[in-house]
Order: structure tokens, then sequence, then C-alpha cells
């Protein structure tokens, strides 16, 4: 894509006047990118929107696929496609974290993992709002600490989550409402 090539993802994109919501967006998004059927996702349900480095607000929708699922990645969106077990979001073996402070001056915590893929033999570099969704997903699956900081009490996970997210937004709309 001309935004971040060679960025790893998971599919998605920006919604169309006929998707009836986030989770329409999504399935039809998946269609398109690695040919997976809505009618093969069953969507349990939608996390906390993140924002991306663009200032898009990005909401993940989150479903059960058959593990036959045979993707079919269409090659104006997708160079390939890997799996990599969601635990290693909590255990990983080549991790590194760094602050990032946005464009509107809050202070984050950007997670970076390197995912070695035996069987296309490579690593994949996962990381920012990727690696954010997968880990908070890891965190609510399997309700265990990760062997690395998060900027959420785990013992709220949720309510400090909806916090660090409404912390983020505000910083953003304020620094919009300053430029006016």
């Amino acid at each position: 894509l001309r935004r971040s090539p060679g960025e790893v993802c998971f599919p998605g994109g920006k919604s169309e006047a006929t998707d009836k919501d986030d989770v329409d967006t999504a399935l039809r998004e998946a269609k398109e990118e690695v040919g997976l059927q809505p009618e093969k996702v069953e969507v349990i349900c939608r996390l906390m929107p993140g924002i991306d480095k663009m200032n898009n607000l990005v909401t993940p929708v989150v479903g059960f696929i058959e593990d036959t699922f045979q993707v079919t990645p269409n090659p104006d969106d997708v160079s390939e496609v890997f799996a990599v077990p969601l635990e290693y979001f909590l255990k990983p073996l080549n991790y590194k974290t760094f602050s990032y402070k946005t464009s509107s001056g809050y202070l984050t915590r950007i997670h970076c993992f390197i995912y070695d893929d035996q069987e296309h033999k490579r690593s994949f570099k996962i990381w920012g709002l990727t690696a954010h969704f997968a880990v908070f997903l890891a965190l609510v699956i399997f309700g265990e600490r990760p062997t690395f900081e998060v900027d959420y009490d785990l013992d709220n996970l949720i309510s400090s989550s909806e916090n660090n997210f409404i912390n983020l937004y505000t910083s953003i709309y304020e620094r919009k409402k300053s430029n006016l």
C-alpha cells in the first residue's frame, strides 16, 4: 500500500457508505484483502478503539474462524500472510519497547515483537497499533500477566483501557482545538 508499505497489520481499512457498521467494514475488508468470506466468521466483539499515526480511529473486530481457512491474499494489498500464536503477545521470545510521544504530546509505550516464522523461514516485525491490539486481546483472552510492562492496570483491564483511550483521544482533540 502507499501508506505504511511493508508493515505488518491485521486486515482492515476505511469504512464505505455501504457498510452498516464497524463489523461490516471489518468483514468486507477481510474478504477483499485475504479472501475471508463473512459467513465464515463468528464475530465475538469489538475491542476498545485505538488511534493510528494519522489520528484515524481504528476499531478492532474480533471473531473466530475455522483453522482450515485457506487464505487468498489480494496482491494489490497483501504481500504475504502468516499466523502468530496469541500467547506470543504475552511471552515473546524477541521483544523490545520504546516510548513514543504522539503529535498531540501524549506519551505512550510502543510494543515491538520480532516473530520468527518457521514456515516462511523469515522474521516479521510486529509493532505499533497492530502489536497494541494483539497484546490487549491476549491479556483479555488469557488473563495472565505478560513478561513485559504494559500501560494497563491488569486488575482493572477494561476500565484502564477505556481511560487510556480517553486520555489519548482528549490529547488529540485538545491539540486540534488549539490549532483552530
